[in-house]
């Protein structure tokens, strides 16, 4: 399972960077190295593209997997030239730049967008597979999650505008209660259809979460 991300445009990269002149890059060989968005090749660019933009880049590294507190053992051997910057970008998943931010008094930006938790289909393409709702109906749903399939995230079922078996969002898509009932049916489960809550428990996806260990 990856954090799926996508570099942000240069232009929102610079207005965060508005003022500060000096920029040390923090990429991240894990997450954003698979998806092509803040490995060593993508670090390597972004030094090119913010120098031709005017800025200095006072150095740089990539992490061997920035939201890991290894990162801020990390910055303390790099503490010269991020100590050079007026900022740090951090080439990684939102997890990664809270992480940096944890471990210097240097404003830090995200140059990238968090999009999801995912796994690899295709080549080059990444799925959602869960929404980490808190509440959930795998058990009753014969595997397939309906609040990360279904472009509605429905619970009760289809609605009104799946046709043949597609869905109305994207029509080149499966519908994902079409899929619920037939695999319910295919394994002789389809009274569990009639187990689903009337309605889903949002309180347990009220943010920030946090679990306590007894």
């Amino acid at each position: 399972m990856y954090m799926i991300t996508e570099q942000k445009a240069l232009e929102e990269i610079l207005g965060q960077m508005e003022g500060d002149c000096v920029v040390y890059i923090l990429g991240c060989g894990t997450c954003p190295a698979v998806c092509q968005t803040g490995g060593k090749p993508e670090v390597l660019d972004m030094v090119e593209r913010l120098t031709q933009a005017g800025k200095e880049v006072s150095g740089w590294m990539v992490a061997p997997t920035a939201c890991d507190e290894s990162t801020g053992q990390a910055l303390k051997w790099n503490a010269e030239l991020v100590q050079k910057a007026d900022c740090v970008l951090v080439m990684a998943c939102g997890y990664g730049v809270q992480t940096v931010v944890r471990h210097t008094e240097k404003p830090v930006y995200p140059a990238l967008n968090t999009m999801f938790l995912g796994k690899e289909g295709a080549e080059g393409e990444f799925v959602e597979l869960c929404l980490q709702c808190g509440a959930c109906l795998l058990g009753l749903t014969a595997g397939i999650c309906p609040i990360t399939a279904c472009a509605k995230s429905l619970v009760n079922g289809p609605c009104g505008g799946y046709r043949d078996g597609k869905c109305e969002v994207h029509p080149q898509r499966d519908c994902a209660w079409c899929q619920i009932f037939e695999r319910l049916e295919k394994l002789g489960q389809r009274g569990k259809l009639q187990s689903i809550p009337v309605l889903k428990d949002y309180s347990k996806f009220c943010h920030p979460r946090h679990k306590v260990l007894i």
